[in-house]
């Protein structure tokens, strides 16, 4: 009897185990097909913002141009491997300052090489009038090159002219000759808030038509020591060197800034970047165009931001605006 007894309960907590993991099998089941359910629903909403972001870089691509500029320098070549080997011989010789002319003796300079480098940068079509295409980037994108040069999006490559520069703000426009040319839509930078999506395209270290995707982190930051008028849009859509010049956009593929610097300690991305706010390009932008040069008003004030410090050594309650430090 005992032993029957055995076999049924054995029997009976195995039923019961199996009924337990058959029960578990269910929820799971059930659990997954929540799940499922849930992800189908997130899914068309990812799904849409991805097609956006691709419909957005289609949008922009046309209108950003890659920009080669090329600098010549002229170098002493005292110094280098195998360069006045003859000279360094002479100077070796005690008696030879005694015994050459003094124009050899006074004047004998090493003789100078030129040094071309080449520079990466982007831009961003803004203007069409006919076969002239306007291009807006950055000053230091293109000063003082020797030769400048813009390739397209279809890879069409131009010779290019500058038609002005504007240090103050690190901006510079240049104009090229081409048929088929597609101007980007300009967007309004002060609606931009923290949070909002940012896409920057440009040609970072020679890959062009690079799309990198973040947010706005930060809009009107100033004091960062790139230009004398300051009013970044701060964002972490990475920027690299070659990044400089090309725009930044918004999700309705609007340009919203010019993406300028990035704060770095290895050279690279590090998850800052700033950008011209594109309503203060406009400005540059019509002046350069029509005179080659920004015209600005003069107050003959040396102005500076009034925080909590200055307020307090003042005596003033507001920590908002500017304090006139000077008068010129």
């Amino acid at each position: 009897m005992k032993r029957y007894f055995m076999i049924f309960f054995v029997a009976l907590v195995c039923g019961f185990s199996g009924f337990i993991d058959n029960v578990k099998a269910a929820t799971e089941a059930e659990k997954r097909e929540e799940l499922t359910a849930e992800l189908e629903k997130l899914g068309s909403s990812a799904t849409a913002l991805q097609e956006s972001l691709e419909l957005v870089a289609e949008y922009v691509k046309p209108s950003v141009v890659s920009i080669t500029t090329v600098k010549v320098f002229k170098h002493s070549q005292r110094g280098f491997h195998g360069d006045n080997r003859d000279n360094h011989d002479k100077r070796m010789d005690p008696f030879h300052d005694f015994f050459c002319k003094d124009s050899d003796r006074f004047n004998r300079r090493p003789p100078e090489r030129e040094v071309k480098t080449q520079s990466l940068g982007s831009g961003v079509i803004v203007r069409v009038e006919g076969v002239n295409g306007y291009i807006l980037t950055n000053n230091h994108v293109v000063e003082n090159m020797e030769e400048l040069k813009v390739k397209l999006g279809d890879n069409r490559e131009y010779d290019a002219v500058i038609i002005g520069t504007d240090p103050q703000t690190d901006l510079a426009v240049v104009k090229i000759e081409a048929e088929n040319l597609m101007p980007a839509k300009i967007g309004d930078s002060d609606k931009m808030k923290p949070g909002q999506w940012a896409i920057a395209v440009g040609n970072p270290f020679g890959f062009a038509h690079t799309v990198s995707v973040g947010v706005i982190s930060a809009t009107g930051r100033s004091g960062v020591g790139i230009a004398q008028y300051e009013d970044f849009l701060q964002t972490d859509a990475a920027i690299n060197p070659g990044n400089s010049g090309g725009p930044l956009v918004n999700i309705k593929g609007e340009v919203v800034g010019i993406n300028s610097a990035i704060f770095t300690r290895s050279g690279g991305y590090q998850g800052i970047g700033f950008a011209i706010p594109v309503n203060m390009a406009k400005a540059v932008l019509r002046d350069l165009i029509d005179k080659g040069k920004v015209t600005r008003g003069w107050l003959g004030v040396v102005i500076q931001n009034l925080d909590p410090s200055l307020a307090k050594q003042f005596d003033v309650d507001v920590t908002e605006g500017v304090l006139i430090g000077d008068v010129q």
